[in-house]
């Protein structure tokens, strides 16, 4: 079950976790709270539940939690909270989301890998004068389907369409961005593969150096000096990126203006990240395509 599963995981994890932020933790026995009551939700319990709203088809969390989570999966969590106290649980765990996330990034590195950013918005596009909740955190930024407010999400995915690597942004950050690219490329090798917004020669020879070469689709003025055969066909795949990022928007309802806190904002962009991974039939190229093409040079 896919649920016991993800709990599985998200417990061991949890148990590090844990262990490490008690190791950090300041001593000082004037800062120690006493007292309290017990939670009853664990940790785990949040990041599961978290987490497999984005499996149960449900598009909004209210709904799912009510009607999901307190009825049909009420026997398997312990002592359910109310669902305003379990949107305060929310804004705890957006850090060992943002962990839990990160450790599930593949290691399966292969030479192939895709690039591409997709737009947050935090609010429609009339709302933005009078928005305040991202006041100050979110920026306008403009992407090929128009201008909008709010963040960007950028990842890198290999080829059988697994997360190697992400990073969220203002929405006003360049695609080209040395900081961004540098934290979303770290370990990887061979090719990377992206839209003409990656064009740069600075950025090609920076990352040319570092043993990955970018590989884009040229401009009209632009003169094909570096491209052979091999990156053209293996260029032409990647729409599977495109569909991984329209999965995370859609079906693991990342793209949605209902935010009320940049805390839920986040456990709710890196639950979805983290759920990716346990999806099945990812979008992805199959062996026989490169098996031919591997085949045919």
């Amino acid at each position: 079950m896919l649920l016991t599963t993800i709990f599985c995981d998200i417990d061991d994890f949890c148990k590090h976790y844990e262990k490490f932020v008690s190791s950090k933790r300041l001593k000082n026995k004037s800062t120690l709270k006493k007292g309290g009551r017990p939670r009853n939700l664990s940790l785990s319990e949040v990041l599961t539940i978290c987490i497999y709203f984005h499996f149960s088809g449900y598009h909004t969390f209210k709904r799912y939690y009510k009607d999901h989570v307190c009825i049909v999966l009420k026997s398997l969590f312990g002592i359910l909270v109310s669902y305003n106290r379990f949107v305060e649980l929310m804004r705890e765990a957006a850090e060992p989301m943002l962990f839990f996330a990160a450790t599930r990034n593949s290691k399966n590195i292969s030479g192939i890998a895709f690039i591409d950013s997709t737009k947050l918005p935090v609010c429609s596009n009339l709302r933005i004068y009078s928005h305040k909740v991202f006041k100050g955190i979110a920026a306008r930024g403009k992407s090929s389907t128009g201008w909008f407010y709010g963040f960007k999400l950028h990842i890198v995915i290999n080829h059988v369409g697994e997360i190697l690597s992400f990073w969220v942004t203002p929405g006003n950050v360049d695609d080209r961005n040395a900081n961004v690219i540098k934290r979303v490329t770290k370990n990887l090798w061979g090719l990377l593969f992206g839209d003409r917004g990656y064009i740069s020669k600075p950025l090609f020879e920076k990352l040319y150096k570092n043993g990955l070469k970018l590989v884009t689709k040229i401009k009209k003025n632009m003169e094909n000096k570096l491209m052979n055969i091999y990156e053209k066909l293996l260029l032409k795949k990647r729409n599977i990126i495109e569909s991984t990022n329209n999965i995370l928007k859609n079906s693991m309802m990342v793209d949605h203006t209902r935010h009320r806190s940049i805390h839920n904002f986040c456990t709710n962009l890196f639950s979805a990240i983290a759920g990716y991974s346990y999806r099945q039939n990812k979008p992805a190229i199959s062996k026989s395509f490169l098996t031919q093409l591997n085949c045919s040079l």
